[in-house]
């Protein structure tokens, strides 16, 4: 059975939570493919967030996790993305309805907002949870401009 892959992108102010999200995702049996920042030296989050953007098009990776101060920023970057459905979650009800409600393929973290415990558990519930499809496929069918 291969494993599933999840890419992870952040800016500065997401390198912390980053660095243990990806270590407990691998302790769990996930490939992470790392594309933010390792530093907390001020940094531009569309420069890790496209990239982490397409690669969820493409196919690369099944899930995305993004992270910022606010979360903002990676989720209005991230939605650029025709092929990309982000949501933030700051609670674990929200993380589950994103995936349950909107299919959403990635999760978009506000670490100056949570504790690195709250965040590990948005992402564990988002990558176990399944789209609930049905009345719900319809509008998220209705996302895509294009």
């Amino acid at each position: 059975m291969s494993r599933h892959k999840i890419i992870i992108g952040n800016d500065h102010a997401g390198t912390s939570y980053k660095m243990k999200i990806k270590d407990h995702l691998e302790k769990n049996g996930f490939e992470v493919i790392n594309v933010g920042t390792d530093s907390e030296d001020s940094t531009d989050y569309p420069d890790y967030i496209h990239p982490l953007a397409e690669s969820i098009e493409a196919g690369k990776a099944e899930f995305g996790v993004a992270i910022c101060g606010s979360a903002n920023g990676v989720a209005m970057t991230a939605n650029k993305h025709q092929g990309v459905r982000a949501a933030i979650a700051w609670t674990d009800e929200l993380s589950s309805l994103a995936r349950e409600h909107n299919d959403a393929n990635v999760i978009c973290i506000p670490a100056r907002f949570i504790t690195i415990e709250e965040a590990i558990s948005i992402v564990d519930i988002f990558v176990k949870t399944k789209f609930e499809g049905g009345r719900h496929e319809r509008r998220v069918n209705k996302i895509a401009c294009a």
